[in-house]
């Protein structure tokens, strides 16, 4: 048998040796365990120097205002309230770590309830330019696991890394990545696992990845996170039921005429905090896609018999309907019957008059437990997923409602799919009673009128 070269090294000598060994060929290379110094990181308005048309896309997107998110700042700390330091040092990872990232990994804030006077200006600029763009790959798929690659400032930026193998530039060295063309980059924050008991709290990467937009022999039907969360722009919402055109510009003000451009608007659903920046545009936008995302159909098979079928089918996310951190996200059914007299003989998912959801409606969402089966709205607590009724992309869900049907000739029905970011019963909790109202979002409505008389049988309606 032949000596292994290794049998003589132990196995910290031959890490070490790794180590070196890509630190001389590929430059030095940082795990997000290791912490560096804010000074090596560049200023998102440096990069805007040479790349306006993309900084302004980025500016007030969901990714600058991370850090900033009053919603954001506000749960998360109720939610983390009541942890010992050393606990909420290590549930970090599911909320400074991906909000503040350029801070936690040169040291502040560590925790949530970190005093934010304290924290950098630079990092207070939320998911910038330099963090993503010095990125090499990842040690893990969750929990921001970016190993990263940065430069030592401004006058020594370092390798930005991106999508082009000719890009070039007077300021910095430029090299192509795979990985920025991946679906990795995003799923390295877009999963989050609870550290402590290792609950999945997200999992929109998880969703994509065991999904039909990846698991796929047809390239060409493959669409990636990028694929439509950096196609979108301002009246073209790019999901997977509408065009998703390419974007002809220039990544740099000076630089060539390219095909496509990634857009860096990343607005996600979110309609509340762009309104709260003053940015109606990425409102809008958000609202383009959620209005873009499903569909809604009627089946009136059993109608006569007092029964109505409602349809509702993820077509246009790549993820599940809602994602995210969907405990708190909320989509659900409005659904109004009424007879021909206009008295209503059925109704479910109106808001009360302090604004929540009333007691019976049918909400897509997860609820996590305590572990013994008890609901727990701090997700600080999750040790359990005791719920999770949501619409994988490609699918449908059918909900089947009984009414009274004695003595009716005529049915009007309403039925609407709504969206809002977070129970209003939370924000009253962080915020105070009616201190800040969230916006329902209509994602799709069916409306009509039925003749009873005129329904023959196996007679379906999709509107």
């Amino acid at each position: 048998m032949k000596s292994s070269p290794f049998r003589y090294f132990g196995k910290k000598q031959i890490i070490l040796t790794v180590i070196i060994f890509a630190a001389i060929f590929f430059g030095p290379v940082f795990s997000y365990a290791e912490k560096l110094t804010i000074d090596r990181f560049i200023s998102p308005e440096t990069c805007g120097d040479c790349h306006s048309t993309i900084y302004s896309q980025w500016q007030n997107s969901m990714h600058h205002l991370s850090h900033n998110d009053p919603l954001y700042v506000a749960v998360s700390r109720y939610m983390l309230s009541g942890l010992t330091d050393s606990e909420e040092i290590a549930e970090s990872e599911s909320c400074v770590k991906c909000h503040t990232p350029v801070g936690n990994i040169t040291g502040y804030p560590e925790k949530t309830s970190d005093d934010r006077t304290k924290v950098p200006e630079i990092a207070t600029k939320g998911i910038q330019c330099d963090y993503c763009h010095s990125a090499t790959g990842a040690d893990k798929i969750f929990n921001n696991g970016l190993i990263l690659s940065p430069g030592h400032g401004q006058d020594d930026p370092g390798t930005k890394r991106g999508p082009f193998k000719d890009a070039s530039s007077d300021y910095h060295e430029s090299a192509f990545s795979a990985f920025h063309t991946e679906a990795k980059i995003c799923g390295t924050c877009h999963n989050v696992s609870h550290v402590s008991f290792n609950t999945k709290l997200e999992t929109t990467y998880d969703e994509w990845e065991k999904g039909p937009y990846n698991n796929t022999t047809d390239e060409k039907q493959k669409i990636t996170c990028q694929g439509c969360h950096m196609y979108q722009r301002p009246g073209i919402p790019a999901t997977a039921s509408t065009p998703r055109p390419l974007n002809k510009g220039k990544a740099a003000d000076d630089g060539p005429l390219r095909d496509h451009i990634f857009t860096h608007y990343f607005i996600g659903a979110n309609t509340v905090v762009p309104t709260n920046f003053k940015s109606t545009e990425k409102r809008d936008m958000a609202i383009e896609r959620l209005t873009n995302s499903a569909n809604l159909a009627l089946d009136t098979l059993k109608i006569k018999e007092g029964k109505l079928v409602i349809i509702v089918t993820n077509s246009g996310a790549g993820h599940y309907l809602p994602t995210g951190l969907t405990d708190v996200r909320q989509m659900w059914l409005e659904i109004v019957i009424k007879d021909e007299k206009k008295n209503i003989i059925y109704s479910t998912g109106k808001l009360d008059k302090d604004g929540y959801i009333t007691k019976g409606a049918i909400i897509y969402n997860t609820v996590f437990g305590d572990g013994k089966g008890k609901p727990v709205l701090n997700i600080s607590k999750a040790r359990e997923i005791l719920k999770d009724k949501r619409i994988p992309p490609k699918e449908s869900v059918r909900e089947e409602i009984v009414f009274q049907k004695k003595n009716i000739k005529q049915l009007t029905i309403s039925v609407k799919l709504l969206y809002r970011s977070a129970p209003q019963e939370l924000i009253d909790l962080v915020f105070g009673k009616g201190k800040d109202i969230l916006p329902v979002i209509t994602m799709e409505q069916i409306k009509t009128t039925i003749k009873i008389s005129n329904v023959r049988l196996g007679f379906c309606m999709y509107l």
